[in-house]
């Protein structure tokens, strides 16, 4: 069958099943998973003979919002968080997955930037950072000493502090997306190129390993979360500028409904990186090699296989359990 033909067959099935999505037309669940399996074959078949087409991209996002749809209106004995966690986000990063590798792909560029500045240019560090914490990070390395700086305040008012902070920042990743992903764009820039700045400066200066062992305690968490809620951002401005088959007005409802979702769930990971860098940073100098070795392992192998890996774990899951029901 020709695309235009198959397209003309199922145009007003689609149009139910985009009803139904938006909430225009009222559908238990079980219609709403008849609906799925239908979607599913239709998906399959466009698969198949249209691999390249853009109605392939078009049911596959029906299918997926079907599914999150599904799974919203299915009584569960689950708690709700849980399953927010467990399935939606999930599915939401698989879903928009290569968002997510715009966004690794711009940290690695632009941090080798921040690099590449700060070694060929002796006063960039000073231009990103400022003399005064530049000066007082010289002191603390004469002191043998250079992650003294985590070492000020009292625990708790660090955490609380930190965690305020990189909640902000996050939050401006993401809202800043509004702005077609530039404000987005921007925003991740001048962190990226300061991280790389600011681990050059500690390579200068002889003290790098000392640096990874303070730094990335907190940050293995903290940066990969930024990555995230940039990869949220750019999700919300490609639902502006990128409407595909929808009214933008509806594609942005979309965009923002799941970005935010995905927004969300970065927030675990911040609290968590904010603990870290207030409880337990401020320790690192005196820590055996071992531990914050094992520390910034296991904080980014968590963190990592929540967003790389486990997305398509539930992704695979529900794709067999629906060919199950087939």
């Amino acid at each position: 069958m020709r695309e235009i033909a198959f397209i003309k067959q199922n145009r007003e099935k689609w149009l139910e099943f985009e009803l139904a999505i938006f909430g225009k037309a009222k559908k238990n669940p079980d219609e709403l998973a008849n609906l799925y399996i239908q979607m599913m074959n239709d998906l399959s078949y466009a698969q198949t003979y249209y691999p390249k087409s853009k109605t392939v991209v078009y049911l596959n996002h029906l299918a997926s919002q079907i599914y999150q749809k599904i799974y919203k209106t299915k009584r569960t004995d689950q708690n709700r968080v849980i399953d927010f966690f467990k399935i939606e986000v999930p599915l939401l990063v698989y879903e928009y997955r290569r968002y997510l590798v715009y966004a690794f792909v711009l940290f690695f560029v632009t941090v080798s930037i921040g690099v590449l500045s700060a070694r060929y240019d002796r006063d960039f560090v000073r231009l990103i950072l400022g003399d005064d914490y530049v000066n007082m990070t010289l002191e603390n390395i004469k002191k043998g000493n250079p992650m003294a700086v985590y070492g000020s305040g009292s625990n708790w008012g660090s955490f609380i502090g930190i965690t305020v902070n990189n909640l902000f920042v996050g939050a401006k990743c993401y809202f800043y997306g509004i702005f077609a992903g530039i404000g987005t764009f921007n925003i991740f820039l001048q962190n990226c190129i300061m991280l790389g700045s600011f681990q050059y400066f500690f390579y200068e200066q002889g003290v790098f390993w000392k640096s990874v062992r303070g730094i990335w305690i907190h940050g293995s968490m903290e940066i990969f979360a930024i990555v995230i809620e940039t990869t949220a951002g750019f999700i919300l401005g490609a639902s502006i500028l990128f409407p595909k088959t929808f009214s933008r007005m509806n594609s942005f409802k979309i965009g923002f409904k799941n970005s935010f979702k995905i927004f969300l769930s970065t927030f675990p990971f911040t609290i968590s990186a904010g603990f870290l860098e207030g409880f337990i940073t401020r320790y690192s100098i005196d820590m055996p090699n071992w531990l914050s070795s094992f520390i910034i392992l296991f904080t980014l192998a968590i963190i990592s296989f929540y967003y790389l890996i486990y997305p398509f774990i539930v992704h695979k899951k529900i794709h067999s359990l629906t060919a199950e029901k087939l």
